[in-house]
């Protein structure tokens, strides 16, 4: 088998994803094309030489439909050799993108892909795609449906995570990132999105709050308690997981992760075609792997994936030197940080989505390049990086530096 390579990544900041956010005018193939150009011209790449361009799209339809990253690729100025394909795991197809990249390399077919996501959630809202999950009646029945924000308030009442215990991990998620933007930690990786006339759009994250308190966050009034209540979810959680007597509602809008606008890209590769362009490449990818978790909670999944790939790479957690876990609810880290015993020194370091946000088809391949960028700052060599999934799953890769 032959070894995918990491050479590079970019991504764009992330922008609030509302009518008023920096990025609103930015249409998710104009992101996409914004870091599709970006990884070109600064590995000075022969695009012809791309086999395939594979990226993350949540909600596929409308502006975000047809096919986006091979339309974004011809945007960008790539060679018409360069395919293009869309996929969809939900919060986990950023990151399955770089996997499945990382496969079609291993299996000697292609010499390199770029791999990411982009979405645009202030122009393509989340759940415009509707769907059978909640919205068909024997689906639902079937997966015993409840939304996301209560299994978070599920997965927190089931751990024994107080409204004080999340909300301080939501603080530290804004303190480290504000840090990390301080000291210049992201600058090589973001590149600024710019406007059809070239003015500059955004430049940094813009959700980080340096200055929120746990005051701040105590004032926040719980996101998913009236829906989990008023309508009967609580009850399904509940006759799901009998030993909870009642449902602590406990996440809101500032313990969960931020709405935001986005794209990144990743160039993978094999040695001979590195070679070839004459790239070194950053790291290696050691072992990836996806899991189905249980439904109703749907949140777990981030340590069975873990574990899964540990096996595959014949390693321990002790033997990774950095994680990144989506905070998708403050509860999902948390709990990953108990169920490998890790303590929370070695996660998310440099802050996570709660703080900067999480553009659905693209933060699998962002938090996977803030590790890669992570592990060579810090001078360590290994990393895993997973994210919990909807319906029930969860997706890990580990990377080591070359």
């Amino acid at each position: 088998m032959t070894t995918a390579l990491i050479f590079d990544h970019v991504r764009t900041p992330r922008g609030r994803g509302r009518p008023d956010g920096a990025l609103h005018e930015a249409t998710a193939v104009h992101l996409a094309a914004t870091v599709l150009a970006a990884l070109r011209d600064r590995n000075k790449l022969d695009t012809r030489t791309v086999d395939d361009v594979i990226f993350g799209v949540v909600m596929p339809i409308g502006e975000q439909g047809q096919c986006l990253p091979r339309l974004a690729a011809l945007q960008a100025g790539y060679a018409q050799e360069a395919a293009g394909v869309q996929i969809n795991r939900f919060c986990g197809s950023g990151l399955e993108a770089c996997n499945m990249a990382a496969a079609k390399i291993a299996a000697g077919s292609d010499g390199f892909i770029v791999a990411g996501g982009s979405e645009s959630m202030s122009r393509v809202p989340m759940l415009s795609d509707g769907g059978c999950w909640s919205v068909d009646p024997v689906t639902a029945f079937t997966s015993n449906f409840i939304p996301q924000g209560v299994s978070a308030d599920l997965m927190a009442t089931l751990s024994n995570y107080s409204r004080a215990d999340v909300d301080a991990f939501a603080v530290r998620s804004h303190q480290r990132a504000a840090h990390a933007w301080a000291e210049g930690r992201f600058n090589a990786s973001v590149v600024p999105v710019k406007g059809i006339l070239g003015e500059i759009l955004l430049a940094h994250d813009e959700t980080v709050r340096p200055s929120c308190t746990l005051a701040d966050m105590a004032a926040l009034k719980p996101s998913f308690a009236e829906i989990g209540r008023a309508a009967g979810f609580d009850a399904l959680a509940i006759q799901r997981y009998p030993q909870v007597e009642a449902i602590g509602h406990v996440h809101h809008a500032g313990n969960s992760s931020g709405i935001v606008d986005g794209a990144c890209a990743m160039l993978i590769g094999s040695a001979s075609a590195g070679k070839a362009a004459g790239l070194k490449p950053r790291a290696r990818i050691r072992a990836f792997a996806e899991v189905g978790s249980e439904p109703t909670i749907m949140l777990t999944g981030p340590s069975f994936a873990a574990e899964k790939a540990l096996k595959r790479a014949g390693m321990r957690a002790s033997d990774i030197d950095l994680f990144e876990v989506n905070e998708a609810f403050a509860a999902v880290p948390m709990r990953f940080a108990e169920a490998l015993d890790i303590d929370f020194d070695r996660i998310n370091v440099n802050g996570g989505a709660i703080a900067m946000g999480h553009p659905l088809g693209a933060t699998g391949a962002m938090i996977l390049g803030a590790a890669l960028d992570e592990l060579e700052r810090s001078g360590k060599s290994t990393a895993l990086v997973t994210l919990c999934i909807g319906a029930g799953m969860g997706v890990a890769t580990i990377i080591e530096r070359v």
